[in-house]
């Protein structure tokens, strides 16, 4: 048998087979590359917007650099400075104290509230929408209508002295701890609803039966609660106090608009980023002292993460 080959038609070798290898190795290539493509601008944006500036703090942190000056190498100055600073001691006390009393409010009432409007009923979609409306609200909007709220001529101290309970207005914006108190309620007051969300999204995860087992068995409201509830959102309860724990040591907005950008009679309402925006910024700008005290609430926040996610990954376990 002859096979003849029609005229302008190439002869193929090896069976007439053409091989695969090039384009198999292009394939691949681009299967990795095409998932990169896709994070190259988050990418971008973190190593620019996060990566670059947290390199440049570390290196301020060990020089005498002002706004206006290059500064040179000082080594640990900074850090003996800052230990030495009565300012540094009491904004670490109330960022510390703040972080205290603000966490455990914040794990447990967005959970009794989610508890309480996670029915399908109307009603629970009206209270679900306002509790969440602090939430869609800028913080100097917050702070604007609470520092109206709590001056000595202002609707509190009005309804106080309307039910008699004083005999003359509440210093809750000039009092030391009365401001550190009510910037701690505006905080729990703005973050309800958003850690409420967060616990509505868990509680759709809970076995219906095994509400119904509790009824079954007797178990009153406060006995479900506390037995079935919890232990199914024990893992968000944990996700909540670290993020809270972050966003309580970091508060600015809430003491910056309440006190008007002072800091409290004689600065004794400061926190850690308010010493840090007082340190950094201005024409007298220590900029590598700044640093330093930016280092050292990294530090602190990245041991509280670690110290909480091993809590959690312990309950898991267990």
């Amino acid at each position: 048998m002859t096979i003849e080959a029609r005229p302008g038609t190439p002869l193929k070798r090896g069976g007439g087979r053409p091989s695969r290898r090039g384009g198999t190795v292009l394939a691949t290539h681009r299967w990795i590359l095409t998932p990169w493509l896709f994070l190259l601008p988050g990418l971008t944006v973190i190593v620019l917007m996060v990566m670059v500036p947290f390199a440049n703090t570390l290196g301020l942190a060990f020089t005498d650099s002002t706004l206006l000056r290059q500064g040179q190498y000082v080594g640990w100055e900074n850090f003996h400075r800052m230990f030495a600073d009565e300012r540094f001691t009491t904004a670490l006390l109330n960022s510390t104290l703040y972080t205290v009393c603000v966490v455990p409010c914040m794990v447990v009432l967005p959970l009794i509230l989610a508890t309480l409007v996670s029915g399908a009923g109307r009603l629970s979609g009206f209270f679900r929408t306002t509790m969440y409306l602090p939430v869609v609200m800028s913080p100097v909007v917050v702070g604007l209508i609470w520092t109206n709220m709590l001056d000595k001529r202002g609707l509190v101290n009005a309804l106080f002295d309307t039910l008699h309970l004083v005999t003359e207005p509440v210093p809750f914006l000039s009092d030391r701890w009365l401001l550190l108190f009510s910037a701690m309620f505006v905080t729990v007051w703005t973050g309800l609803g958003y850690y409420m969300v967060i616990y509505l999204a868990a509680l759709a995860n809970i076995d219906q039966s095994l509400y119904d087992a509790a009824a079954m068995d007797g178990a009153g409201v406060v006995r479900t609660f506390l037995n079935v509830t919890v232990p199914g959102v024990r893992s968000t309860m944990t996700l909540i106090a670290v993020l809270s724990s972050v966003a309580a040591f970091r508060v600015f907005g809430e003491i910056y608009v309440l006190t008007g950008g002072t800091g409290g009679v004689g600065g004794g309402d400061l926190t850690m980023t308010m010493l840090i925006q007082r340190e950094g910024t201005g024409l007298q700008a220590r900029t590598g002292y700044a640093g330093a005290i930016s280092l050292f609430m990294f530090v602190v926040l990245g041991a509280l993460l670690l110290v909480q996610l091993a809590v959690q990954r312990r309950q898991r376990s267990s």
